[in-house]
């Protein structure tokens, strides 16, 4: 384990940071493309083309990253002409929008710089992007070998954004803890392995004691210190344990049964379209902590998502029982599952199911 070494993100949190952001990145370039999603652009775009006016970097132009985080669009945008004239990416929105940015930015040898739009994953500072397939089927995990240079985490754009996305992201940060303790549970960790599931603790805590009240300031569009540390919860927290749990381009201890469940799930169709990533896989956390044994905890997690509107029936992910003889294997089939403390089975996550219909 010697001669390693670990790049773990910066970011500016605030209602002013996009004003920092031109001498931050000056340091990478002089001219920049800013890529991201129709709606974030439409939300962030103006405020930070006016930051960057004026100073010592160009934004050559915008481009709307594809409306998928999938090799077809990184392909689409590495023959763009201002994509290629640029020296910097920009990579303004959700995690789909910003995992095409980085994994474009890896493609091409070119700085990524990050701006979330809503605060609904740690794509804005974490070394991985999660791809799919054109048809919203998960593809796979992109590792490389840094973040993204800087992240400008502007609050009050937040703020201003539908409360659905930090809902979700509530679900798919909390899910960090549970499923590295799970999965390391009785090694003998290296040092970047426990570190990360000791900090992925902070994955959790925050949201259950600022969760509620972040979403209320959120439904009002108010950037409150409980939105801040919720907001820092998801994008900074998680990223930081993302990247010590992946350094060696393993998943083995940055996911678990939770993840399964999602992946799984997105061959429906309707998944994809009509459910958020962190929203399915804050139902599978309640599936893994009844799996598990976990029963205090299940249960003021249940309490939780109940409070918050969070899926606690399969009936919330537009889900029935009946399609359990195909989800199932399907669950077992990810490799998320493959460095567990003890196997899983069928019967196990049958079992699981049947509990949590009864609660």
């Amino acid at each position: 384990m010697e001669n390693y070494s670990m790049y773990l993100p910066a970011y500016s949190i605030g209602n002013a940071v996009y004003e920092k952001a031109p001498a931050i990145c000056r340091k990478a370039g002089k001219t920049a493309v800013l890529i991201g999603g129709k709606k974030a652009l439409a939300a962030a775009g103006d405020a930070i083309e006016k930051a960057f006016r004026d100073s010592e970097v160009a934004i050559l132009d915008r481009r709307w990253y594809g409306g998928e985080a999938t090799w077809e669009n990184v392909e689409a945008l590495a023959a763009d002409k201002a994509v290629q004239a640029s020296e910097i990416i920009l990579a303004v929105g959700g995690g789909k929008a910003l995992d095409t940015c980085k994994a474009l930015g890896e493609k091409l040898g070119k700085s990524v710089f990050t701006f979330p739009t809503i605060a609904s994953t740690c794509a804005a500072t974490t070394a991985v992007s999660i791809m799919f397939n054109p048809d919203g089927s998960f593809h796979g995990p992109f590792f490389l070998e840094a973040p993204p240079v800087h992240a400008f985490i502007s609050t009050p754009i937040i703020a201003a954004a539908p409360r659905r996305y930090m809902w979700a992201g509530m679900g798919d940060t909390y899910a960090k803890y549970f499923e590295s303790e799970m999965s390391s549970r009785g090694e003998d960790l290296v040092h970047y392995h426990a570190l990360g599931v000791n900090i992925s603790r902070m994955c959790l805590d925050p949201i259950l004691k600022y969760g509620a009240l972040a979403m209320e300031d959120n439904g009002k569009g108010e950037a409150s210190f409980a939105l801040e540390q919720v907001v820092l919860a998801i994008v900074v927290t998680t990223g930081i344990a993302s990247i010590l749990l992946t350094k060696e381009h393993i998943i083995d201890y940055n996911t678990g049964l939770a993840h399964a469940v999602y992946y799984a799930l997105t061959r429906w169709k309707h998944i994809d379209e009509k459910h958020l990533h962190g929203e399915v896989v804050s139902f599978g956390i309640l599936l893994l902590l009844l799996l598990d044994g976990q029963e205090e905890m299940f249960r003021k997690l249940l309490e939780f998502s109940r409070a918050v509107g969070l899926p606690t029936k399969l009936e919330d992910i537009e889900f029935s029982p009946a399609e359990l003889k195909e989800l199932i294997p399907a669950i077992l089939s990810m490799h998320d599952i493959d460095h567990n403390p003890y196997p899983i089975t069928a019967a196990m996550l049958e079992k699981a199911f049947a509990d949590l219909e009864k609660q």
